[in-house]
């Protein structure tokens, strides 16, 4: 990992992916869904403090009448002002106007956490990067199926699209 950048709230969002009880109840490494929640509200807080948005995306079933249980986000997770996208496929830009939010709001840089690191962080995170964002990887708030999953994108992938930290490393400058 390598030093963290001094992130400029008016213009980097926060990006939790999938951080619904059914998947933080799945069983992850190498970490638990618990343990990516609890990192996941404290970066959230100080976001909001610092007056920085937070993107909270989470997963739908297309073509089913009925989303399974635990289909919502995390209870206590959202808060007023938050961006919520719902997508329906592995990454959160294809199809639900995230991009178009995020540049209307000058945001260029985005912090990334959640579940599974190797595909709904992963496949939204390649995509920010085609798009010309600017990339951190909270590597402490992220988990996936297996340690290696989790450790094949925080230390092949992600490095080639931004910096990888942990949440301790995070540093929002002052609001302006």
């Amino acid at each position: 990992m390598t030093a963290a950048p001094v992130l400029d709230p008016q213009r980097t969002a926060l990006v939790l992916v999938d951080l619904m009880d059914r998947i933080v109840a799945l069983p992850l490494e190498p970490r638990k869904g618990t343990e990516v929640l609890a990192t996941a509200e404290e970066l959230a807080a100080a976001f909001r403090a610092a007056g920085a948005l937070v993107v909270l995306i989470r997963v739908e079933r297309p073509a089913v009448a009925e989303q399974p249980p635990g289909s919502g986000l995390a209870a206590g997770l959202p808060r007023d002002g938050d961006l919520e996208i719902v997508k329906r496929t592995i990454g959160g830009f294809q199809g639900t106007g995230l991009d178009e939010r995020l540049r209307e709001r000058g945001i260029r840089t985005l912090l990334f956490g959640g579940i599974a690191t190797n595909l709904g962080v992963e496949s939204t995170a390649r995509a920010a990067a085609d798009l010309g964002y600017d990339l951190v990887f909270v590597e402490d708030a992220m988990a996936a199926f297996t340690a290696a999953e989790h450790d094949a994108s925080v230390r092949l992938d992600f490095p080639r699209l931004g910096t990888v930290v942990t949440a301790a490393q995070v540093r929002l400058d002052e609001p302006r």
